[in-house]
């Protein structure tokens, strides 16, 4: 009883909080220049806040129906996530590093058409466990492939000596959404059939949501939108100005 209203409220605080960020982007207007977070944000209210709210609140939690419609639903999260962090490796490489952007593009899809095939061999295997053992090994391969994507990312970022500070806490934000859900995947798939690792994931999740919509509000709302400004057009200022001293 207790753990299922502590679920609840973590849920509606968490739907508080995402429509919040939203509302603040809006009103600064700030959802163009961030469309892909906007969107990201929109697809939580939609999908995890109108959708599963209501079918949480007409079948309840332990529910059959909710069981399907969070786990279908929590597909299209992922792959939104997915795509936000394509995005975001989009941001710190298009405005000087367009030829290393083609190549991650490449490596993007490459990376995605892999987990969709891994999956679909595990759907091979288990066709009769649509959703209990396909539709978790996808959750689970694309969540730890979303985290190391976005490792890979803030590393790139430190590499090409980005000063997009904004960026640079979205990027960390995304790390705290993606590493709580892929340990709880990771202890599930090490205590298989425990509630222990169950419960674990209803808490870790929506608190790992939490961290990463506050380390947004902090990164929209505080953070300088500074780019690295490249190596040549550096260069001209310093240029002219020993010239005026010659």
């Amino acid at each position: 009883m207790l753990g299922s209203f502590l679920h609840s409220a973590l849920y509606y605080l968490v739907q508080g909080m995402v429509l919040g960020l939203f509302l603040f982007l809006f009103y600064k207007g700030n959802w163009k220049r961030l469309a892909s977070v906007s969107a990201y944000l929109l697809a939580l209210l939609l999908i995890d806040g109108v959708g599963r709210g209501y079918v949480l609140h007409y079948f309840g939690l332990n529910s059959i129906e909710y069981f399907y419609s969070y786990w279908l639903t929590d597909v299209a999260l992922t792959l939104g996530a997915f795509l936000l962090v394509c995005t975001f490796f989009h941001r710190a490489c298009a405005i000087q590093e367009e030829k290393m952007w083609r190549f991650i593009r490449l490596f993007l899809v490459f990376v995605f058409v892999l987990v969709l095939g891994i999956s679909a061999f595990s759907l091979s295997r288990n066709y009769g466990n649509l959703f209990s053992k396909f539709m978790f090994e996808f959750q689970q391969n694309l969540y730890f492939t979303c985290l190391v994507l976005n490792t890979l990312l803030y590393i790139l970022m430190q590499q090409i000596e980005t000063a997009d500070d904004e960026l640079g806490m979205l990027v960390c934000g995304m790390g705290l959404q993606f590493a709580g859900p892929a340990a709880s995947f990771a202890l599930k798939f090490l205590m298989p059939g425990s509630g222990f690792a169950e419960s674990l994931m209803d808490f870790v999740m929506p608190l790992c949501t939490m961290g990463m919509l506050l380390t947004w509000f902090y990164a929209v709302s505080r953070m300088p939108k500074a780019v690295r400004i490249p190596a040549s057009k550096r260069l001209v200022p310093a240029m002219a100005a020993r010239r005026q001293v010659a």
